[in-house]
């Protein structure tokens, strides 16, 4: 596998009532530095809900992005879901959380799926752009950066396994939409490296806090 493309996105105006985004992302030539919080000149509006460290990076596959451009009968160009890195032969949906991926000096932990918003849905422009998302199953992931370096298109990409359990970022995101009221989920959740957002509800609902 390697880096397609890496994007990075400026402060834009959009018609959801957050007003402003930093949702459309557009590739860049040059190597760029990915720090704890994600990559340098990258926006990020919405704090509440994006970014942070176990979003710092949000990733596609290639073969995710075709498939989205078949569904949705539009070209669909990297950055488009507002990707940071586009990696070739990469399968998001079969991503488990802890999966680690290496770029150079790069290392990313795969902690969740990414869940789509009303800037999305103002993207897409359809009153089924949400549910579509869903029922594609094909996210995208974000990850939490373990080693900062820089990345550029064109690097070689190395795809090491979770060894626990693995809780696909599909399974992940099903746990989400039905509330995460499975009490097994949530024990299985406290024994991977999920998102800190997971972990602490894992806990309270479970009586661990």
């Amino acid at each position: 596998m390697k880096v397609l493309s890496v994007q990075i996105g400026k402060p834009e105006k959009t018609p959801a009532k957050t007003g402003m985004t930093g949702h459309f992302k557009t590739p860049v030539d040059s190597r760029v530095m990915v720090g704890p919080r994600g990559l340098d000149g990258d926006t990020i509006c919405d704090l509440e809900n994006h970014g942070g460290v176990d979003q710092a990076v949000y990733l596609m596959g290639a073969p995710d992005l075709a498939h989205w451009a078949q569904e949705l009968g539009r070209d669909i160009k990297p950055g488009f879901f507002g990707e940071n890195l586009v990696i070739t032969d990469l399968e998001t949906a079969t991503l488990a959380i802890g999966d680690i991926l290496t770029m150079g000096d790069v290392t990313l932990q795969i902690t969740s799926p990414r869940i789509p918003c009303a800037t999305y849905a103002a993207h897409i422009g359809t009153p089924q752009a949400v549910k579509q998302f869903y029922a594609m199953e094909r996210p995208g992931a974000y990850a939490r950066v373990l080693k900062s370096g820089a990345v550029s298109s064109g690097m070689a990409v190395q795809l090491h396994a979770f060894a626990g359990d693995r809780i696909t970022i599909i399974e992940n995101m099903h746990a989400y939409l039905g509330n995460f009221q499975d009490t097994a989920f949530l024990e299985r959740a406290l024994t991977v490296p999920a998102h800190y957002k997971l972990h602490a509800l894992a806990k309270q609902r479970l009586g661990q806090v």
